[in-house]
């Protein structure tokens, strides 16, 4: 167990890294390439595949983190319109101190995401980052409606799928704020709030932290048991993932 208490520089940092998630976002379908973001190609899409983002992965920010900044070839992120999902919080907590997302099944609902189009080079590096925590699997979504912002319509799509499901609050499901959705049926919130509500839920719990919120983030980054108890206790009462897929990978 290592010390949680943090005395390096880039504290606040870290900070801004756990609070900020999922990360801006653009508005409209844009090109990724080694850091850089420019217009979208659609042309660039052929021979790869498709995969729903649904939190950080939409973000310039985190496919930097995941790519790198030298020689990387460009990702067409391609904004869509996903029919009867959400993405809510799932029942796990990042080493970065964030609670990430998950697609979830909501009825009537329709959420404003995007896709990558990765190369098999790509897509091995995702499924590495996604894979290894052992937090989510790869897996294709069949008979769903997800509408291009060119108007096409594709009705399967990969994803990576929360394994352990969503965490709850007061009964229900949580989700992101920073994330558009029409006719969302679910309470929203960001990120800040979110770890602002676990701090406060574990007050009369053996997971009690004396410090304040940032004291409590930085420990959950720094103290590998101590988050994997906070994973343990959010995931007591998860939710599912609501709609049959097929496991690729995970």
């Amino acid at each position: 167990m290592s010390d949680w208490h943090n005395t390096s520089a880039d504290r606040e940092t870290a900070l801004a890294r756990a609070r900020g998630y999922p990360y801006p976002l653009p508005s409209d379908s844009y090109t990724w390439e080694s850091g850089v973001v420019g217009a979208f190609d659609p042309d660039a899409r052929s021979g790869r595949t498709p995969v729903l983002a649904v939190g950080s992965n939409q973000a310039p920010d985190q496919l930097t983190r995941k790519f790198g900044r030298e020689g990387n070839s460009p990702i067409p992120v391609q904004r869509c319109h996903v029919r009867d999902f959400d993405v809510v919080y799932a029942a796990h907590i990042a080493r970065y101190g964030s609670v990430p997302a998950m697609l979830q099944a909501s009825p009537g609902t329709e959420v404003s995401l995007f896709a990558t189009w990765l190369n098999d080079e790509q897509l091995a590096i995702m499924n590495h980052t996604e894979l290894d925590s052992a937090h989510y699997h790869f897996g294709l979504l069949e008979d769903v409606v997800v509408t291009l912002d060119d108007g096409s319509v594709m009705n399967e799509l990969h994803a990576y799928i929360g394994r352990r499901g969503h965490l709850l609050r007061d009964g229900a499901p949580v989700a992101l704020s920073t994330i558009t959705a029409r006719d969302r049926q679910y309470t929203a919130k960001d990120s800040t709030a979110m770890l602002t509500d676990l701090h406060a839920a574990f007050s009369d719990t053996p997971l009690a932290h004396a410090g304040d919120v940032d004291d409590f983030i930085m420990r959950m980054i720094e103290d590998h048991d101590y988050r994997e108890a906070c994973v343990d206790a959010v995931s007591v009462d998860a939710v599912a993932f609501g709609y049959p897929y097929k496991v690729i990978a995970g």
